[in-house]
């Protein structure tokens, strides 16, 4: 197994950077013998690689699907959360080192979608296309309270936005399951701001829900000004969640941009 060490340019941080399948940090859905384009899927503050289990029933056959995998949740439970936003995009960057035989299409919701811009700008050669959802672009963000308060102005965030997580929130023994990795991931949140960043060379799609309490489509309009090479908006019924209502509009909209890449 070909690998190396490299020091990362923003941290410092020594990672491995290996020719071989990483399945540390990423979850496959779907694994065709011959993949034409892998999608990778970056999960919410909080989420986990399962929240797109069910894109691999509605994607072609030819698609391979890959979700991140954040630590400390599910079966990475023991793994030391990550708060800062350069040591996880580094971390996601090299391991996706082995899977660059067939061109990648990265997708993020939320704080996903800031962790794959952050991936898309580290890649060499650079990501097909970029597909950012629900989450304002670097230039737009900005720290609200909650980030940093008490269990309970987190709680009523999630709840805000109508997480599927929020209903586990109300049972004690799940919310103390859980709750810290929303917190971890809110305090990444809260500490990246990292105002106008040059202009990436990949195509960048925004998706919205047309009824997101967080942000709009002037907001997401801005993310034109991340990209060198083009940029489209596509608005979904439902709130910031509008992915797991219309998961199968969603899924076949992006479908439909993979085929200019497969």
């Amino acid at each position: 197994m070909a690998a190396r060490r490299a020091q990362t340019r923003q941290t410092g941080l020594v990672v491995t950077v290996s020719t071989a399948r990483d399945l540390t940090w990423l979850r496959p859905i779907t694994s065709p013998a011959a993949p034409a384009v892998r999608l990778v899927c970056f999960p919410h503050a909080g989420g986990t690689a399962g929240v797109f289990h069910g894109w691999g029933t509605r994607v072609p056959d030819d698609v391979e699907v890959l979700a991140v995998r954040y630590p400390g949740r599910q079966d990475r439970l023991g793994d030391p959360f990550i708060e800062t936003m350069a040591p996880l995009a580094d971390a996601v960057t090299a391991a996706l080192s082995g899977w660059r035989d067939v061109p990648l299409v990265l997708f993020g919701h939320s704080m996903g979608a800031s962790v794959a811009h952050e991936v898309a700008r580290r890649l060499a050669p650079a990501p097909a296309l970029l597909v950012v959802s629900a989450r304002r672009p670097p230039h737009l963000l900005r720290s609200r309270p909650a980030h940093f308060g008490d269990d309970d102005l987190v709680i009523a965030d999630v709840k805000r936005l109508g997480a599927e997580s929020a209903t586990v929130l109300d049972h004690p023994e799940l919310r103390d399951l859980v709750l810290p990795a929303i917190r971890a991931d809110y305090r990444l949140t809260g500490n990246y701001q990292p105002g106008a960043l040059p202009g990436v060379d990949v195509p960048i799609v925004a998706y919205l829900g047309a009824d997101d309490p967080n942000t709009s489509t002037a907001d997401l309009r801005e993310w034109s000004t991340a990209s060198t090479r083009g940029f489209d908006l596509k608005v979904f019924p439902g709130g910031h969640f509008y992915l797991v209502e219309h998961e199968s509009a969603v899924v076949a909209d992006l479908v439909a941009r993979l085929s200019d890449h497969r």
